[in-house]
This record gives C-alpha cells, sequence and structure tokens, in this order.
C-alpha cells in the first residue's frame, strides 16, 4: 500500500525527498509452520517505515535506521546484552544491504526487526506493471529520478514477546521463597499503580484515591486476600508501584508506597501521589 499509494501521498501532503511513509496492520503468510508461542504465527501485527531518498544519501539513511532500530528496542527496556546486529549475507537480487536485529530469546537469537536498502525496486516495479510514472522531480534542482527506498520493519506480536520475555524474573528471596515478577519499564506496564486497603473495612477512603489516581493512570484495585499475597499478585502483572491505605491514612492523609523491583516502601501524602508516579513512569 506504501509504494501504490507514493505518489498520492507526496503530492497531497507536499512533502519533498527525504521523508518516509509509516503503516501498520495485519500481515498474513501460509509458508511456514507456527511455532514457538507468539514468535512464529501465520498471521501477526506489522509495523514498518518505508524513507523515500535520493541514492546519494541512501546508505547514510540505513546505517542511521540500522541505530535508530536498536536504540528504539532498548529505550523499551532489552538489554544491550541480548540485542545484535545480523547482516545478511545473501541479499535479494534487488537489496543493496539488510540487516536484522537479534533477540535472545529462550529458543536463542532470533530476528526482531529488520533494515533493509531496498534500491529503487519497489517504486520501478510499480511503475513497469502500472503504466504510471513513479518518479520524484526535485523542486529545486529539477532532477528527475526513482528515490531509493530504506526500510523498516517489526512485528508488534515478536516485539511484545521479546519484552515479557525481557521482564519475567523468578526473584529468590532471602526467606527462601520465590517471587515471579516482570520488570516492565514503568511507561509500558499494563497498570501504572495498584490500590490496597490494608483491610476491606479501608475500603472507603482507598475508593478515594483509586478514583483519583485512575483519572490519571491506568490503575488496579484489589481487596481480596492477604497484603501480602495482593502484592504478588501486581509483582506478576508487573505493577510499577502499589498504594497501601492503612489505619495511619485516616488521620494523616499519607499511604505506603512500595515500589515493584526493590519492594521498599516510603510514606507519601496523598496529593503527593500523581506527580510521583507521572515522574517515575516517563519515558
Amino acid at each position: 500500500g506504501i509504494f501504490v499509494n507514493f505518489k498520492n501521498v507526496q503530492r497531497t501532503s507536499r512533502k519533498k525527498i527525504p521523508f518516509g511513509i509509516g503503516q501498520i496492520g495485519k500481515s498474513f503468510r501460509n509458508e511456514i509452520t507456527p511455532g514457538n508461542f507468539l514468535f512464529r504465527t501465520v498471521e501477526f501485527e506489522q509495523m514498518e517505515l518505508q524513507m523515500f531518498c535520493h541514492e546519494k544519501d541512501s546508505m547514510n539513511f540505513y546505517n542511521s535506521y540500522k541505530e535508530r532500530a536498536l536504540k528504539f528496542v532498548e529505550s523499551l527496556g532489552l538489554g544491550e546484552e541480548n540485542l545484535r546486529f545480523h547482516d545478511h549475507d545473501k541479499l535479494a537480487h534487488y537489496a543493496k544491504a539488510a540487516c536484522d536485529i537479534q533477540y535472545n530469546f529462550p529458543i536463542g537469537w532470533q530476528e526482531l526487526n529488520g533494515v533493509h536498502h531496498r534500491g529503487t525496486w519497489d517504486l520501478s516495479r510499480h511503475g513497469e506493471y502500472s503504466g504510471k510514472n513513479m518518479d520524484y522531480l526535485d523542486p529545486f534542482t529539477n532532477e528527475r529520478y526513482t528515490p531509493n527506498v530504506i526500510e523498516y520493519s517489526i512485528g508488534a506480536d515478536r516485539l511484545m514477546l521479546a519484552i515479557m520475555c525481557e521482564a519475567y524474573e523468578e526473584e529468590e528471596l532471602e526467606n527462601g521463597e520465590t517471587r515471579i515478577v516482570m520488570h516492565f519499564l514503568p511507561a509500558i506496564a499494563p497498570y501504572k499503580v495498584a490500590v490496597l486497603p490494608l483491610q476491606k473495612n479501608l475500603g472507603e477512603k482507598a475508593r478515594e484515591v483509586y478514583g483519583a489516581l485512575s483519572k490519571e493512570f491506568m490503575c488496579d484495585y484489589d481487596e481480596a486476600g492477604s497484603i501480602g499475597k495482593r502484592y504478588r499478585r501486581q509483582d506478576e502483572i508487573g505493577t510499577p508501584f502499589c498504594v497501601t491505605i492503612d489505619f495511619d491514612t485516616l488521620e494523616d492523609n499519607s499511604v505506603t508506597v512500595r515500589d515493584r523491583d526493590t519492594m521498599k516502601q516510603i510514606r507519601l501524602k496523598i496529593e503527593e501521589l500523581p506527580a510521583y508516579i507521572q515522574k517515575a513512569i516517563k519515558f
């Protein structure tokens, strides 16, 4: 779709080369055998960006996209020790360069995303079979040429699997117990904070705090079971902070805030909670 609509997008948005077009949507393939949970499926969500540029600038964009692609997945919490570049030894006949970023999944090093220098192949072939001229006219130099394409693509499902693998830990505690914890980067954790009344008869105050926080963050509320078991439940779904309402809260309007990763606890005034959480989850 990006290549078919290249001229349409370029004209209607009045873009000058270099510029890129991005899209996200369902992809399908039937030549593979599904397996390894989300890693290999016949239907998956794919994100891609096609960068259109002049041939003389194309390798610079290719090398830049490799580095930016690596920084992107690192920014989501993937450790650099589990990431590596894998340059293709065998290229497609039209390609000038191609590289994957691989992640060290439990099944070994596998492709996470790809950066490809596709040359002029896509636009020239569309032009050849459609009979439509896909050239670009430079408004400054009056040079007419078929743009080169640098492609960046990544599967959303496979990226989510990598993030889950990176986050998962079975931590041995000093008392001999094992806690399962998902160390999601706070910015991408499903819930940012959970509100937990120490006892059910503190539910009215706890729901008041939950109502205030849920206007600004994705919040969970849990009052079933012991406070320790509720902490463990939140650890397993990766909630960065738990806010506990206790009997002191009714007296001084302060709460206990527990950090998921360190399990350390601090006391904060209720009115200080939004700013504290916002700062901690800033991407």
